[in-house]
């Protein structure tokens, strides 16, 4: 272990085990910090597509896991013994996972991978070099891909009272100049509000600088947050539309989709209540319940048709979990578990 590594840990947290890339590669360019939450198999993929890509640089990879119980923790660190690995006993959810990571990290350069995200061979190179070019370009992200190929939305707006009170997809659709999305391709880098974070490539002095993510933000909205204070900071945000990375899009969430569309509304509560104006978050605290109250009573009105459905029933299950939550006031103790 390194001088200083235990500084890193949470509680509960096992000492991480440094392998000997960590040992022969002592000033990496690249960090490449991976956080799993009961993700192993998914969690082998991306690493192996760390290991296969093609760099003329050093890296190191930081993996967190974040009190997995399916085998994670006695299989990874064994399976990959290079990669530097954090334990907690408990989830500390994603932001709080990462900042203990980049505490750990040593690179020029930090780069989020998700656990279900997989880089193509080129991809790094291609993100770091541009970065490397850039030096007003703060945070870079990939153009994402589905299994089969397809496009992703890479590219997310500030919440706003349009965003998440309209229809993302006609506002992309109509306004494609204020709302990018897959919808219209670019063929060059381009300046964007934030990225999403499935691979999220920053510099490590501006994650200093801005103390990291917000921790308050336990899943999702996290990296939107951190864009808007580099922005905020005199940095620019790119979306590289030739570093592609394939992404199982919300296969890591898809155990518990409840508990998960739970931790998405109490973060935009959180997003705007750091970024909006008090009026905004008013209107965005009235309106969202309202708007889930009537598609609650859409749903009841069309469930003597449609229960047989799995998709519609698991989509009456999340909207009424999301109405106890409100309910109930909104308690951490709903949503994704922290033990």
């Amino acid at each position: 272990m390194e001088d200083g590594a235990a500084g890193c840990e949470a509680p509960g947290t096992i000492p991480p085990t440094d392998g000997p890339q960590g040992a022969a590669e002592r000033n990496p360019l690249v960090s490449i910090i991976i956080v799993t939450r009961n993700t192993r198999d998914l969690l082998r993929e991306a690493i192996r597509s760390v290991e296969a890509s093609r760099t003329s640089f050093p890296t190191e990879l930081v993996l967190v896991d974040n009190g997995s119980t399916d085998g994670t923790a006695e299989e990874i660190p064994l399976a990959f013994p290079k990669a530097v690995y954090l334990r907690s006993s408990r989830n500390l959810g994603f932001a709080a996972a990462v900042d203990r990571a980049a505490k750990r990290s040593r690179g020029k350069y930090l780069l989020l991978l998700n656990s279900d995200a997989r880089l193509e061979p080129d991809a790094l190179e291609r993100a770091v070099r541009w970065m490397e070019a850039a030096p007003q370009c703060g945070v870079a992200g990939a153009q994402l891909h589905n299994e089969d190929g397809s496009l992703q939305n890479s590219i997310a707006n500030f919440p706003s009272l349009w965003t998440e009170l309209g229809n993302r997809s006609l506002l992309r659709r109509f306004f494609p100049a204020r709302f990018p999305g897959k919808e219209r391709s670019v063929d060059h880098p381009t300046v964007v509000d934030s990225v999403i974070g499935a691979c999220f490539l920053t510099r490590a002095d501006l994650w200093q600088r801005l103390h990291g993510m917000d921790e308050g933000f336990f899943f999702f909205l996290e990296e939107t947050d951190f864009c808007y204070r580099a922005r905020q900071a005199g940095f620019l945000v790119y979306h590289l539309p030739d570093v592609h990375v394939w992404h199982g899009q919300g296969r890591s969430a898809a155990a518990s989709p409840a508990a998960a569309r739970i931790e998405y509304w109490r973060s935009r509560y959180r997003y705007f209540a750091l970024h909006a104006p008090r009026s905004h978050q008013i209107c965005l605290r009235i309106a969202l319940p309202i708007r889930l109250v009537a598609e609650l009573a859409g749903d009841l009105l069309i469930f003597p048709f449609q229960r047989t459905r799995p998709r519609f029933r698991e989509r009456l299950g999340v909207r009424w979990s999301l109405l106890l939550w409100h309910l109930a006031g909104r308690p951490e103790r709903m949503g994704l578990p922290r033990e």
